[in-house]
């Protein structure tokens, strides 16, 4: 049979981890598991209680909205004007969406189609590079980082890239999907950065969508910008924020596209057909959570700091020199020199097989990813010390 939406897919290298995975710990191995950006820490107690609470009254079994509650509109709006000075109008600026990936795959469906065509960086989370197939449009990638660089933030040259792949472009590309604090690299930007990307966009009557899934997680005094603090932005941007990673509410599903208005009022239209949005107990949790919990984001970063240190110490203690990141919830890690040869997923093959250790594959990103594997820092400071010890047993080559 053909699936014409999903044959042109390519092969989801993660599942492959994820099988020998489970085959480790059938055989009751101890796999230390960097692999999936699944967070580990709890929701905000007040959030828990909220929903159980809400739960309990059946008036909030009905159908819900599927733009989202009025005041859960409202608390995105305040939480922006709080962390960001940007003003958004909770009616005509905002919408809520079940996650980040359910609204940036439909809002690829509002602004691309057939013959369409948008610019992404590689490697880029999945989503990132499928969305706009999805939506029958071509991808054209855009390499995020210099080989040759010595940081893993993206500079003059991923705007050459950008500049590269507009001009070559047969027919104009539409969007441009980014996102920073990025995954997997980790590559974070200033305002200025924002600003030149803007400018870029409102040259060439593009559409700019940036996923800000790590929008709380800055490290070492850097805190991640929105693009709608750029003026003008809102005439061409959109942003998808989430709080998934922010307050640990990963399969709540609670995300939000804000920003430019009419856009903002096309993916509501499409959704309207769609779903009726998130339960609505878990709409009314993610209000308290955003209104009563909001030192829970820096209580969690603070964490994911200290295991960022962790790791980067162990793995550079044993030979693997990696770069410490300034923000999201991953270290992305050049494959030591001796097994480069192997590639990416036959590396993560053998760190789970030799050291009881997963990660992700840098293939699994795109173009530009292989030659990395991926850190998830989703295990805590003790096991994190014990993958180290795995490391340095399995990694002979590394001396």
């Amino acid at each position: 049979m053909e699936f014409r939406r999903v044959n042109g897919l390519p092969p989801y290298v993660f599942a492959q981890i994820n099988g020998l995975k489970a085959e480790a710990r059938a055989l009751g191995r101890d796999v230390i598991d960097f692999g999936f950006g699944n967070p580990d820490l709890p929701s905000p107690d007040v959030a828990v209680a909220k929903l159980a609470e809400a739960a309990n009254n059946p008036r909030n079994h009905r159908y819900s909205a599927s733009r989202g509650i009025p005041n859960l509109r409202l608390a995105m709006a305040t939480r922006y004007k709080s962390l960001f000075d940007v003003d958004l109008d909770p009616d005509t600026e905002i919408v809520t969406t079940i996650g980040a990936k359910e609204g940036l795959t439909h809002l690829m469906w509002v602004l691309l189609g057939p013959g369409d065509s948008a610019l992404v960086p590689s490697p880029s989370y999945p989503i990132h590079l499928a969305g706009p197939g999805f939506a029958g449009a071509k991808v054209i990638t855009v390499p995020m980082l210099d080989p040759g660089a010595t940081t893993n933030d993206p500079g003059d040259d991923f705007f050459a890239g950008l500049v590269e792949a507009w001009e070559s472009a047969e027919v104009k590309p539409r969007v441009l999907i980014c996102s920073f604090p990025h995954n997997p690299t980790s590559a974070c930007v200033d305002l200025a950065f924002m600003t030149r990307l803007v400018d870029f966009a409102l040259e060439r009557e593009l559409i700019v969508c940036h996923d800000f899934a790590y929008a709380d997680l800055g490290f070492d005094g850097y805190k991640p910008p929105s693009i709608l603090q750029v003026p003008r932005a809102k005439e061409c941007c959109v942003e998808l924020y989430t709080l998934t990673k922010s307050f640990s509410m990963a399969g709540w599903r609670v995300g939000f596209l804000v920003g430019n208005a009419e856009i903002v009022a096309a993916l509501t239209k499409l959704k309207s057909y769609l779903d009726y949005g998130t339960f609505q107990p878990v709409q009314i949790a993610a209000i308290v959570a955003m209104n009563e919990a909001t030192d829970y984001p820096e209580h969690l970063r603070v964490i994911y700091q200290s295991r960022r240190d962790t790791l980067i110490e162990g793995l550079n203690r044993i030979g693997w020199d990696v770069r410490a990141p300034r923000g999201s919830m991953f270290i992305w890690a050049p494959m030591p020199e001796p097994y480069r040869e192997m590639g990416s997923l036959e590396f993560s093959r053998f760190l789970i097989e030799s050291a009881d250790v997963a990660t992700s594959p840098g293939v699994g990103f795109g173009e530009g990813g292989d030659g990395h594997v991926r850190f998830a820092l989703i295990e805590n400071e003790l096991r994190t010390s014990q993958a180290i010890r795995n490391l340095r047993k399995a990694l002979t080559k590394l001396g």
